[in-house]
């Protein structure tokens, strides 16, 4: 016992230091650095504590993971990372933490860029949503363009503010407000501001924060927070599971923090690309066998903000091989091909849920074979819509749509 309780005593110190460098240090941080016998962190992190590290500076390696592996074999031995601002804040500190426990680390944060920037501007940050485009598609900013809203976004780089107010002109987000905060904190700190649309400033810091103020008069161009995003907003060449169904659908799926879905048949990509922008923990692979589709689905998925949307081109069951296991699984198309509802159940995690929906009469025999052996829910979807008639308006229906969900068992959903 008194070996573990030595075990566990810090050794690692992880220090949040901002573009003040050492003078904006407490003393129980600048203790932390001058005390380790080494320091790790980026170029830019030693430059700013200077002549605290009296160690060994240890610039992080390429690739990355190496360096946290160097760290790990360290233990025992008196060891600090510096990391930017809060470490725990799209930083340093959340991988550490996978690889050393917390009772053996002593964390002494700084103010994230998003404190600062909240701070300069005058806005409550818990009234303004807070996203990391660094190292990140931008397109991921797309969910948060609310009218009203107001955004703190992390880029990557100088070209990254001018990146985003393109962006948000060519979604039709051309009056935004955009303030630029550079190097917060310390001697180079500079903010400016500009519209998307007239976006021209040049010479942006590496080091920056953008700031964005979305028109409250934009609603027409955010998107709905609800299941069942407009059909005109995907791209598709028919093959797209039109917007009653598709709500219906992702309620049936239900999904949960943090889980994975298939979505087997993918189309147009609709059903993945709902899933994700329900919450951003989720993942999702969409599995389309025509190559054209699949790069739509890509294409969509940018669009609407989910660049991250994984898309494998390939049939089922073959093209589940390899995959990430999946917590839910929707079948949207080829169901009643051989293997491709056995092989998505198989591969389900215990507990896990599936939906399929069928619209031709062989797939619907397939559901009903499993839904009297599997049991699950079974439930007809019919939609029609108004169209003109002769001057006149009546109702056409679409293709009614049999789904079938269930959940396997093992585990509860």
């Amino acid at each position: 016992m008194a070996g573990d309780t030595a075990a566990a005593r810090p050794w690692l110190s992880i220090v949040g230091i901002g573009e003040d460098g050492a003078d904006g240090l407490s003393p129980a941080a600048r203790a932390l650095v001058g005390d380790a016998e080494l320091v790790f962190g980026g170029a830019r992190h030693l430059a700013l504590a200077g002549a605290l590290v009296r160690g060994t500076p240890c610039p992080w390696p390429s690739p990355f993971s190496e360096g946290i592996a160097q760290v790990v074999a360290a233990r025992g031995r008196k060891v600090c990372v510096l990391a930017s601002g809060d470490p725990f804040l799209h930083g340093v500190g959340a991988t550490l933490s996978r690889h050393v426990p917390a009772d053996e680390t002593r964390v002494l944060p700084a103010p994230s860029a998003f404190s600062l920037a909240a701070a300069r501007l005058g806005w409550p940050l818990q009234e303004t949503a807070q996203v990391s485009l660094h190292g990140k598609a931008i397109g991921r900013i797309r969910p948060f363009l609310q009218p009203g809203a107001r955004i703190l976004a992390l880029t990557s780089d100088g070209e990254g503010p001018a990146q985003v107010a393109a962006l948000l002109a060519a979604l039709g987000f051309g009056a935004a407000r955009l303030t630029v905060l550079e190097a917060l904190g310390g001697p180079r700190e500079r903010m400016r501001t500009a519209t998307a649309a007239g976006f021209n400033l040049a010479d942006v810091d590496p080091l920056n924060i953008l700031a964005l103020e979305v028109p409250a008069d934009t609603a027409s161009q955010a998107l709905p927070l609800t299941c069942g995003l407009p059909d005109g907003l995907f791209d598709h060449d028919g093959q797209l599971t039109k917007r009653e169904i598709r709500a219906v659908t992702l309620s049936a799926l239900a999904p949960r923090a943090g889980e994975h879905l298939w979505d087997v048949g993918g189309g147009a990509g609709s059903i993945a690309i709902e899933w994700l922008l329900t919450h951003p923990s989720l993942s999702a692979t969409a599995i389309e066998q025509d190559e054209t589709r699949a790069e739509r689905i890509r294409v969509n998925a940018g669009n609407l903000g989910v660049p991250h949307l994984a898309v494998v081109t390939g049939i089922a069951p073959q093209a589940y091989a390899g995959l990430p296991q999946p917590d839910v699984v929707f079948i949207g198309g080829g169901g009643s091909e051989p293997g491709v509802l056995a092989g998505a159940l198989a591969a389900l995690k215990p507990g896990g849920r599936l939906v399929a929906n069928a619209v031709t009469l062989e797939t619907e025999a397939v559901l009903l074979e499993h839904y009297a052996r599997l049991g699950g829910s079974l439930a007809r979807l019919s939609v029609s819509r108004a169209v003109p008639v002769k001057g006149m308006t009546g109702w056409r229906p679409a293709m009614p749509v049999t789904q079938w969900s269930v959940v396997k068992a093992g585990a509860s959903a």
